[in-house]
């Protein structure tokens, strides 16, 4: 056994946006790591957790629980994160708690900066648009996720990534930017659940057609 006892070791693991993994036990935070290509989810996510646990000096045997954002977020790269937790809960045995990855930044936001009124997390959609979610002051989730334009985001403070993207159509409020992988670790298990599945809340960009396409030449009509 590692010399991590005294305390319950929780892994987490967030590929919404980037890689991100942070290992914690209790109130303390072991080890971090983030990857910010967001192209390099698949080849970097395992080596990161690998990482983590060998920086916190500690086993997957150890790790008593798992929590994994859920989204929002592009398709193949958060699918990549929730997948490796599933296999990761599957092979230790560990429990695996789902949260939605706005939470995160949300109860960051709420016990760093202690906001007075409610607030809005949006992080980028690609193709002009933003995830985003409103918040009480408490952290609480009031609206959303949702997906669409900066200009259906409530006029709210904004914080998360987006904040940075549309600095002349969000009301930008002094706040974290991204997601903390220490703050995942340290408090996600205290979020609110939101099962196991994925928050794409729109289709992937590779569909299935829908119709079947006919191979046949069409031959040209002969006339009389």
């Amino acid at each position: 056994m590692s010399a991590v006892t005294e305390s319950q070791v929780v892994l987490g693991i967030d590929t919404a946006t980037v890689v991100n993994v942070g290992l914690a036990a209790g109130d303390e935070v072991l080890a971090v790591a983030t990857v910010s290509d967001p192209r390099a989810h698949a080849e970097q996510l395992l080596p990161q957790v690998r990482r983590c646990l060998s920086d916190g000096g500690c086993r997957l045997v150890d790790v008593d629980h798992l929590v994994v954002g859920m989204g929002p977020g592009p398709f193949t790269g958060l699918r990549v994160g929730i997948a490796t937790a599933q296999i990761l809960s599957a092979a230790g045995s560990i429990p695996l708690h789902g949260v939605c990855s706005l939470d995160v930044l949300a109860i960051h936001y709420v016990t760093q900066w202690a906001p007075q009124d409610g607030f809005v997390v949006a992080t980028d959609a690609r193709r002009r648009e933003v995830y985003w979610a409103a918040y009480a002051p408490s952290g609480a989730r009031l609206v959303g996720p949702h997906v669409g334009p900066p200009v259906d985001v409530p006029e709210m403070p904004v914080i998360g990534p987006a904040a940075e993207l549309y600095p002349d159509r969000l009301f930008i409020a002094p706040g974290p930017r991204s997601l903390d992988p220490g703050v995942l670790a340290r408090m996600g298990r205290s979020l609110p659940s939101v099962g196991s599945e994925p928050l794409y809340l729109r289709r992937a960009d590779a569909a299935e057609p829908t119709r079947r396409k006919s191979v046949l030449v069409r031959r040209p009509a002969r006339h009389a």
